[in-house]
């Protein structure tokens, strides 16, 4: 059985690491936030008078 000469262990580590960091910004890219006025509608706001 013939062995892997080292630079073919570099260019399948590298291949693997691009794919890697690839999957996580196209994951990162992919989340579309929810909007922020259905947030503002659940919280309560209460105004505070401050006395200095």
């Amino acid at each position: 059985m013939p062995q892997m000469a080292p630079l073919l262990w570099l260019n399948l580590m590298l291949m693997f690491l691009i794919s890697f960091i690839l999957f996580f910004i196209m994951n990162y890219f992919i989340y579309i936030p929810s909007k922020m006025e259905s947030y503002k509608k659940l919280m309560n706001f209460q105004n505070k008078f401050w006395k200095w």
